[in-house]
């Protein structure tokens, strides 16, 4: 019976990110394209998509390449041209989510839903499979039981569900929030979103009244499934993914680590699961997640609904708390740490809660250490007559470690196949044979004359001793056999050139060992879509996306909201997240609380930043929020880019 593969799959801005992904344990990286990519500053060239490939396979480990962005008529062509240069390169697979993709010529290259295909139910996750996706990423609100629903009607051996276990949370379901075209012009579904989530808000209820100033309502945590991952492989899930196209370097080595790690303690435990991709990481520094950039951590609602989802005080990274101020002059403070071994660094970041609860960032210029023990000296970069509100008692956090920062920019992991090597003598003289820890062997041979070396009884051993010395190659000997009937003396010089060769030709073995994915083929006749009728939220922005859902039977199918028809109030934003919920407002949390009952109405609530107006409306029965509001007059105004326009029903044509 074959194992199943577990895929840790990174995220890469760039090739030098994907590289260190692969060094520090991802089976699959993805990374964006020149263009269509969903990251507006994320863009890679064809050149360098094509490095990482060759990269990537040597570990046969995998890239995938986002082609997410929704598409004007006028770009499909653009989008067509580019996945051929993708499948040339070499790349695994696309991420897409433009149906229009579908009903083009696109290369024979595996095709991934991603997340902006919004897949919360069984119906669409089948429904995505038999149209030929191989590959699908689930929502990221779904729980355990939902998420085990859809692998009840996926067929596991066509599609790998696929889910994201970290990083920043978007409060929309993905795909389904349309604020910062409405406001700006700029599309979340074209890569390019103003963020307006992480704003701070002043939320009203039917009655006027202020129930939250000043809070991040729509911000979430960060998502950490660390304590999951067991759950979710029982749940269905294969291909676990690392959100962070943006993210630096030192983020995805660390995370990357993290995970690879736990993952490893899950393979040791259950022999039927394997890796997708070979070889084994070593790190020169322990991973800790709570390093990085976040804004603490949730495991949002794979367990559940939770209370404490929300990151409502501050979208930045609040850090760990590492003391208190005990002193503070017009020159500097000192801190007293909790914890008398940690150690302070000239840069260090540290920040504090002012008394509105707003997050104040605090740079360290110098550092010192003083004779009482745990207490350090500090000087800011800024003066300290800017600090608001920094006084003795203070919490301080740290939010940038220096030492931390220093060791992730150096060399930080080491991967490396293992291999059984063994020296033989043949007709002409030796052969090396290497054979890797999945069974890829190859054998290199030396037309050489026999020698006696000056102490037979050491030659053995020196021959061994050479031959695992594999250095920067991407291999390391598990055992060395020398099976020669007499003993040998072989140059040095020769002897490396055999070893050179043979690990030559393992490579080339394992290069030609790498199958292509293959593309899956859509069910014919085609299946139909689980409704008939599409509103804006489909996204449906080229009559390519038309023709596909027409021909699976969709007849009314509305154009995407980019498409700038929807003009009055409709939902711009639609979350799990829910407001009265987290503010201790909603009908369901009050059922039983006495005196209470009957007395709370999931009314709409009004969300205020400056001049910026949306109405918060909840439907309790799916337990939804929807963030409505309507497209600005400057956006209809600004130039248009190659707008579309569908019809409900056949325009009526004049007679002349």
């Amino acid at each position: 019976m074959q194992p199943h593969h577990l895929e840790l799959l990174a995220p890469a801005r760039t090739i030098d990110i994907g590289i260190e992904a692969i060094n520090h344990g991802a089976d699959a990286v993805y990374i964006g394209g020149p263009s269509f990519g969903a990251r507006s500053t994320a863009d890679n060239s064809v050149q360098d998509i094509a490095k990482l490939v060759q990269y990537a396979h040597r570990f046969h480990s995998r890239i995938f390449v986002t082609l997410n962005t929704i598409l004007r008529d006028d770009e499909l062509e653009g989008a067509r041209k580019l996945a051929w240069q993708m499948y040339d390169a070499g790349v695994d697979a696309l991420i897409i989510q433009d149906m229009g993709l579908l009903e083009i010529d696109m290369p024979p290259i595996q095709l991934h839903a991603s997340t902006q295909t919004d897949i919360r139910t069984p119906e669409k996750a089948k429904f995505l499979q038999d149209a030929g996706l191989s590959q699908i990423v689930l929502a990221r609100e779904l729980t355990l039981p939902q998420i085990s629903a859809i692998r009840d009607v996926i067929d596991t051996e066509r599609t790998v569900i696929e889910f994201f276990v970290h990083g920043a949370l978007c409060v929309a379901y993905s795909g389904q929030c349309f604020i910062s075209h409405a406001h700006t012009g700029r599309s979340a579904n074209r890569g390019d979103c103003s963020q307006a989530c992480r704003l701070p808000y002043e939320v009203k209820d039917a009655q006027g009244r202020i129930v939250a100033h000043d809070k991040h309502v729509l911000s979430m945590k960060d998502n950490n499934q660390s304590d999951n991952l067991r759950a979710l492989v029982d749940a269905g899930i294969r291909s676990f993914k690392i959100e962070g196209r943006y993210k630096d370097m030192a983020y995805v080595k660390n995370i990357t680590a993290h995970y690879r790690k736990l993952f490893d303690e899950v393979l040791a435990e259950r022999p039927e699961l394997a890796p997708s991709s070979h070889g084994r990481t070593t790190f020169s520094f322990e991973p800790d997640p709570n390093q990085n950039f976040n804004r603490e951590f949730t495991d949002y609602f794979v367990q559940g609904r939770k209370e404490d989802i929300g990151a409502f005080d501050t979208p930045k990274n609040p850090g760990q708390t590492i003391g208190w101020v005990s002193k503070v002059t017009p020159e500097h403070l000192e801190i007293t740490t909790d914890d008398p071994s940690t150690v302070l660094h000239n840069g260090d970041g540290l920040c504090y809660y002012d008394l509105q609860k707003e997050l104040v960032g605090l740079q360290i210029n110098r550092a010192e250490a003083q004779k009482a023990k745990g207490v350090w000296r500090l000087f800011p970069k800024d003066p300290m007559d800017g600090f608001k509100d920094l006084r003795q008692g203070v919490e301080v956090n740290r939010n940038r470690d220096m030492s931390w920062v220093r060791t992730l920019d150096k060399k930080s992991a080491e991967r490396r196949m293992g291999v059984w090597m063994q020296l033989a003598e043949n007709n002409h003289g030796l052969q090396l044979t290497l054979t890797d820890e999945v069974g890829h062997s190859a054998t290199a041979h030396m037309a050489i004359a026999w020698q006696a070396p000056k102490d037979p009884a050491l030659a053995e051993d020196k021959l061994k001793s050479a031959l695992g010395k594999l250095g920067d190659t991407l291999f390391e000997p598990l055992d060395v056999q020398v099976a020669l009937p007499r003993p040998w003396f072989v140059p040095p010089s020769q002897l490396n050139a055999l070893r050179r060769d043979a690990v030559q030709a393992l490579e080339d073995a394992r290069t030609h060992g790498l199958q292509r994915l293959p593309r899956a083929l859509p069910v014919e006749p085609p299946v139909a879509y689980p409704e008939d009728t599409l509103t804006y939220l489909a996204n449906v922005f080229n009559q390519k996306a038309r023709d596909f859902y027409a021909k699976h039977g969709v007849k009314v199918i509305d154009a995407a909201y980019e498409s700038q028809e929807e003009l009055g109030e409709v939902s711009l934003m639609i979350t799990k997240h829910c407001v009265r919920f987290s503010l201790s407002l909603c009908p369901k949390q009050a059922k039983g609380v006495t005196g209470v009952q009957g007395t709370v109405k999931a009314e709409p609530m009004q969300l205020i930043n400056g001049k910026e107006k949306l109405t918060l409306r909840f439907d309790c029965k799916p337990c939804e929020m929807h963030v409505v509001g309507k497209i600005k007059k400057s956006v209809l105004n600004s130039v248009a880019e190659s707008p579309v326009q569908f019809y409900k029903t056949r325009p009526v044509v004049g007679i002349h």
